[in-house]
């Protein structure tokens, strides 16, 4: 009960006062299945593109954190090829920062704050995050890269379909399996976020 008042609080604020450059809307009639998109930041390897997350709400929200993943495929150091997010807000203590007083707002801010400001001292991605502290023209063209052949085609077909259309979706996350799975032989060296 106290999950489902405190959702459709939330995503009442998050229609009529969404945060710059972010949106959020729940899938069909499941208020426990989100959708979101970020803007990319102005300055940014990521400037133009529009990036779809996946937000799956637990049970015992607020208490524990919202399972957060991108669908649109990203070059970050704090961000996995299955869209996996590193990020304190994510987690529950002692490792973590998540407290029932963060909401999806505040740590959809904090995922558009990463992506602006990558941290590569707790990385997800091991040799991006050196490519991003010791070659950050190449760190910097390949995410606008990945971004430009991504994030602004999704934006294209995101912008004519409906909000609510989730074969779109769908096809994003077939589309990021697929890089993935092409990719694997020739992808760095992951570690666990801790």
């Amino acid at each position: 009960m106290q999950r489902a008042s405190r959702l459709k609080r939330e995503l009442q604020m998050l229609s009529t006062e969404p945060p710059p450059g972010i949106t959020c809307w729940q899938t069909e009639e499941r208020i426990d299945d989100l959708r979101a998109q970020i803007v990319g930041g102005v300055g940014t390897p990521y400037e133009g593109g529009l990036f779809s997350l996946e937000v799956k709400i637990p049970e015992r929200y607020p208490f524990e954190p919202p399972n957060i993943r991108f669908l649109t495929p990203i070059y970050h150091p704090n961000i996995d090829n299955s869209g996996r997010i590193c990020h304190d807000a994510l987690k529950l203590p002692p490792k973590g920062a998540w407290k029932p007083s963060l909401n999806i707002s505040t740590v959809l801010t904090s995922i558009q704050l990463l992506m602006a400001e990558p941290n590569p001292d707790d990385p997800l991605m091991a040799d991006i995050s050196s490519e991003f502290k010791y070659n950050k023209y190449l760190f910097t063209e390949k995410a606008k890269k990945w971004t430009q052949e991504h994030a602004i085609q999704t934006n294209k077909r995101v912008v004519e379909d409906d909000k609510e259309n989730a074969p779109d979706q769908k096809l994003s996350s077939r589309k990021r399996d697929a890089l993935c799975s092409q990719q694997e032989a020739e992808e760095p060296l992951k570690r666990p976020c801790m």
